[in-house]
């Protein structure tokens, strides 16, 4: 084991036991299951300025106070994270609602700007959290113009859906109302749910603050979160214009997924552009 892990694990007073045995689901970062003389831990191993971003953003997560399960994180430099191992289990009956509840109270808490102090990462992307007042620019602004752009760049968009996406940025104020930003998760696909004895838990967040639907749409994109999720979340019927907002959140991690695996995903920007233009 690598001396600079021990260093870190011994700062927090851990001492480790046995061999790192790898977890599935590192796709960008290495993940690992660590035995300690204090009970087990999770390690993953990354560039130091993600996982600065993650461990803000699980005790972020933390510090919300909502229902909802998030591991704690226990030592974190050198290019390690060292964080609490949650202990999984089948997905109850009551897991949907409690789900909806606990995101519903996360995107409670509000802020007065669009975006995060710093900057982080979805995924292995760069993802830039410069705040702005209003919530449509920064869409605009910081989310669907920049990966646009560089989709662009690399040859995985054509000019033409490239000025489809653009006409749809340009055109958010004629439709999208500005409104307080909420705090999200900023990654909520399904994979980043877990289920505990505690309840639902939230992992690997890329936190930032805007339309809670960002969350909601993550959720719903490659599958869905069930009815009683939503009947939480919403506190009876979904709001009129949530088939439109579930297309433009849609937009970015497509855009994101475009990126960074290829052009199977340029099939979902257009489907996905064409809901947005027939709405």
């Amino acid at each position: 084991m690598q001396a600079d892990l021990v260093e870190l694990l011994e700062s927090c007073g851990l001492r480790p036991q046995g061999e790192l045995r790898p977890l599935g689901g590192g796709d960008i970062a290495a993940v690992y299951r660590l035995t300690t003389d204090q009970g087990a831990v999770v390690v993953k191993r990354d560039e130091p300025p993600r996982l600065a971003g993650e461990a803000e953003g699980l005790r972020v997560l933390r510090e919300a106070g909502t229902r909802l399960v998030v591991p704690a994180v226990l030592a974190e430099g050198n290019g390690w994270l060292v964080m609490e191992a949650l202990e999984t289990t089948a997905r109850s009956a009551a897991d949907g609602a409690t789900l909806g509840a606990g995101l519903r109270e996360l995107h409670a808490c509000t802020g007065a700007e669009h975006g995060w102090p710093r900057d982080n990462a979805c995924g292995s992307t760069p993802q830039p959290n410069a705040p702005l007042a209003d919530g449509r620019a920064f869409q605009r602004e910081r989310r669907l113009l920049p990966l646009a752009t560089a989709c662009h760049a690399r040859g995985l968009l054509d000019g033409r859906l490239r000025s489809r996406l653009e006409a749809i940025a340009e055109g958010l104020d004629a439709w999208l109302p500005d409104a307080p930003a909420s705090l999200v998760h900023g990654d909520l696909w399904s994979g980043n749910v877990l289920f505990t004895r505690q309840g639902p838990a939230l992992i690997d967040p890329a936190v930032y603050r805007h339309y809670p639907e960002v969350d909601l749409a993550m959720l719903t994109l490659f599958g869905s979160p069930g009815e009683a999720f939503f009947t939480a979340y919403w506190n009876g019927e979904a709001p009129a214009d949530w088939p439109r907002r579930e297309a433009l959140f849609q937009l970015y991690p497509l855009l994101n997924h475009l990126l960074l695996f290829g052009g199977a995903y340029r099939s979902g920007v257009e489907r996905t552009v064409a809901r947005l233009e027939a709405a």
